[in-house]
Parts: structure tokens; C-alpha cells; sequence
């Protein structure tokens, strides 16, 4: 099946989400302004992020594609991986979309005007103490990337066919922390798709009705 925006706005579209991500056992998060006391408690604990999950239609007739980053080698979290732009909520974000449109913009350049927010994506939860909310976009050019160099080593596209099929999530494990853990990596040329990013696509991918059954798994290096 191709994907296509219509596909997607109509994935998303009447969605009931659950509560803001500040509690426990949530799956889910509502794109509203958030008290400032709920501010507070996902500010404190666990860290609260929210990433871009930013999928781009060069032209009218054109297949899709998702634009990721690689991080530069010398940050603190998941140096040198495969992510999607975003970060930590920061006290005067309102919504899970305010971090990410906010991230996405100080990160790569990617002014808020290109970009239509479709919905939401459960919230995923890394090795390393991280809750993250992905806020599923579609991306419309033409635009100018503004890579920010400390923290962008480079930006590029994947076909989303590519990505969203099953047959390109491969089975991998490593050891990590002492045990052996098992987590599915998506391998695009030079690329080494994994952890929590490749966890999140295959969540977009049991959205869109590509997986049925299966955990969307992967594991976060500190």
C-alpha cells in the first residue's frame, strides 16, 4: 500500500488521546495547553520530551519520505544515533507539538510554517530516562535547513515505504547493562537505524496498519 497524506491525516483524524504524559502507565497525550502545575511534575522525575516525526512530500505526485538527524559524537545522550529533532519539555512549553515545533526549529532550522502536526504517536520510554511524545507532521517545501552544528552532525531523507515496511525491521540484540537485550534496527545504506527512533517508526507502522501483534521495541545507549 502507498502511504499518502490522505492516508495519514485520515490515520490520525478522531483520535481520542489519553491524559498529559506526566502519569504513569499513559500511552497517550492531548495537544492542549498543560497547567502549570502539570507543567511542574513533567519537568521533575522521569525527563519529558517530544520529537518531530517529520514526513515530507517533495512534490504533489512525489513518494514520501522522513527526514531524520544523525547527532554529533560528543553529546552527553545518544551520541551519534539516528533521531528525529526534538528535546526535553522545558517550562514554557504549552503543548507536546510547542516542544517540538520549538526543538525542531533550534535544531535544524525548520520553521513552524512548513509544517502541518497530524497527531500523536504513544509515548515511548527510553533506557535512559527519557518519556517522549512523537508529534506525527507532514513537512511541505520549499525551505532552508539550518542544521545547528553542535548538535546536528547531518540531516537527511528516507523513503517512508522503506522505513514502514516490515520486512526492513531486522531482528538484532546486544549486550547492555549486563543482560542481553533484543531490539529491531532498520539499516538504510550507511545508516544504522535503532533504538528509540526505530521503535517509534514502528509504531507509526502499526498505526498506519502495517504491524498487527508485535511490541514496537527497541533500546536506548546511555
Amino acid at each position: 500500500m502507498a502511504i499518502t497524506p490522505e492516508i495519514l491525516r485520515t490515520a490520525f483524524a478522531g483520535l481520542t488521546p489519553g491524559q498529559v504524559p506526566s502519569l504513569p502507565g499513559i500511552t497517550e497525550v492531548v495537544d492542549e495547553p498543560v497547567p502549570a502545575e502539570v507543567r511542574e511534575r513533567l519537568l521533575t522525575g522521569r525527563r519529558s520530551a517530544a520529537v518531530l516525526i517529520p514526513i515530507l512530500q517533495a512534490a504533489p505526485a512525489a513518494p514520501l519520505r522522513l527526514l531524520l538527524t544523525q547527532r554529533t559524537a560528543h553529546l552527553r545522550d545518544h551520541a551519534g544515533q539516528i533521531s528525529f529533532p526534538g528535546g526535553r519539555v522545558e517550562a514554557e512549553d504549552l503543548s507536546p507539538s510547542h516542544t517540538a515545533l520549538r526543538e525542531t526549529e533550534e535544531e535544524i532550522g525548520l520553521a513552524r510554517e512548513h509544517i502541518e502536526i497530524l497527531g500523536f504517536l504513544p509515548e515511548y520510554r527510553t533506557g535512559t530516562g527519557f518519556r517522549v511524545t512523537p508529534v506525527v507532521a507532514l513537512v511541505t517545501p520549499p525551505f532552508d535547513l539550518k542544521p545547528d552544528p553542535f548538535e546536528v552532525a547531518e540531516v537527511f531523507e528516507v523513503p517512508l515505504a522503506f522505513l514502514l515496511d516490515p520486512d526492513n525491521h531486522k531482528p538484532h540484540s546486544m549486550h547492555y547493562r549486563g543482560a542481553l537485550r533484543h531490539f529491531y534496527a532498520m539499516p538504510y545504506g550507511d545508516y544504522f537505524i535503532w533504538g528509540a527512533t526505530a521503535g517509534m517508526i514502528r509504531s507509526l507502522s502499526e498505526r498506519l496498519g502495517l504491524l498487527h501483534g508485535t511490541e514496537a521495541c527497541g533500546i536506548v545507549t546511555s
